[in-house]
């Protein structure tokens, strides 16, 4: 009977996405009438606008990325915090994940992808690298296009609210998994 459901289900799960993708715009010019081609070229339009405000603003952000790993300020504050949270339980191999994820997306998924190559995909290292991965967010890429987009300038307490949760999904991740993983 539960093959059944799921067999049923896994069937309906197919036609969702191309359902929707005829039907919503089936509906919008049969029932509400809408021109749905125009209205996607203004859309269209005003998304490449947008696109173009916000390049300086990805620009900034990449440039002050680069410059942080390259410099080697990424090392020497491993270097520094790692006796300190290998005191308080946060495994070493960890931390580069930690303090990449808020600044690059690209350079926390190559991080995460090395603690796997390194450590093996069932290893402690690598559950908690993923788990935080996807417990925390690229901070700063975020806010440069969400605020760049609006034109904000001054981010206030965006900056601090997005690092302090990156920070309780990272060591939310290491108490989780070492909760529930060993």
């Amino acid at each position: 009977m539960i093959e059944f459901v799921v067999e049923g289900l896994s069937n309906i799960a197919r036609y969702i996405i191309p359902s929707l993708l005829v039907g919503i715009p089936f509906y919008a010019l049969a029932v509400k009438k809408v021109p749905v081609y125009e209205v996607f070229v203004v859309g269209a339009k005003d998304g490449f606008t947008i696109a173009v405000r916000i390049i300086p603003y990805l620009v900034a952000i990449l440039v002050a990325v680069g410059m942080f790993r390259a410099s080697g300020a990424l090392d020497l504050l491993l270097e520094f915090l790692a006796p300190v949270l290998n005191f308080i339980g946060f495994p070493a191999e960890n931390l580069p994940l930690a303090l990449m994820r808020p600044l690059s997306g690209s350079g926390s998924l190559g991080l995460l992808t090395d603690l796997v190559n390194t450590h093996g995909v069932d290893s402690m290292a690598a559950k908690i690298g993923a788990t935080m991965y996807g417990s925390s967010e690229t901070t700063f890429y975020v806010l440069a296009v969400y605020f760049g987009s609006v034109g904000v300038v001054r981010s206030r307490h965006a900056i601090p609210a997005g690092l302090f949760a990156d920070a309780v999904g990272a060591f939310s991740a290491v108490y989780l998994c070492k909760l529930l993983l060993i």
